[in-house]
């Protein structure tokens, strides 16, 4: 009997050694399985080389827009009918009306590219052609120069409104009643010599 225990002894500490061998692989498999979910990350290079080829595309639109405008102002901007000057701040703006869509060019670029998307700016440009209901009637090409942005729409707000006075002397009624051919002269100031700025003084010390 001795002899049959020690070998059931011996039988159950193999079974225990051999499972716990047999779990080694499982553990070991698992990483495995993680390393090869890896691999879909390599096709992300065709995304970027797609964004890439369309970061490229706005160049030759601007090419086709200063053809396009040539074509349509043929002689440049002086030899136009309907051309007015408007001027803000430091800004000045030459701007031609010609009879359209309601399409507005600034600088041979489109207007919502040029002013940056800006709502306020944009309905600066704008608000002359709605207030007579010509937003879709005419189009709209502009040279500015000189000041910010902030400064030339509004430069262009006061040439586009000129400009509607030459299509017809009747435009001035309702233009002058929303404010839209008054100058405005507000500039900054010059400094002056001993101030800081335009006005502001140095701190005041007594020794």
């Amino acid at each position: 009997m001795a002899v049959s225990l020690s070998s059931l002894t011996s039988s159950l500490s193999s079974l225990s050694f051999s499972s716990n061998i047999s779990h080694i692989p499982t553990s070991l498999s698992l990483p495995r399985t993680t390393t090869l979910s890896r691999s879909p990350k390599f096709p992300s290079f065709t995304v970027t080389a797609s964004t890439a080829d369309i970061a490229l595309e706005p160049e030759p639109e601007i090419a086709d827009l200063k053809k396009y405008v040539k074509s349509r102002l043929p002689g440049g901007f002086a030899a136009q009918t309907i051309l007015a000057t408007g001027r803000r701040k430091t800004a000045v703006a030459r701007v031609v009306l010609q009879e359209g869509t309601g399409k507005i060019i600034i600088n041979y670029r489109d207007a919502k590219e040029y002013l940056q998307g800006n709502p306020l700016w944009l309905q600066y440009v704008k608000i002359p052609l709605i207030t007579l209901g010509y937003d879709t009637s005419y189009d709209v090409f502009v040279k500015a120069e000189g000041g910010g942005l902030s400064g030339q729409a509004q430069a262009i707000t006061l040439g586009i409104a000129r400009a509607l006075l030459k299509v017809s002397e009747s435009h001035r009624v309702p233009l002058r009643l929303q404010g839209l051919l008054t100058r405005d002269a507000r500039a900054v100031e010059r400094k002056k010599v001993g101030l800081h700025k335009a006005r502001k003084a140095p701190q005041y010390s007594k020794r």
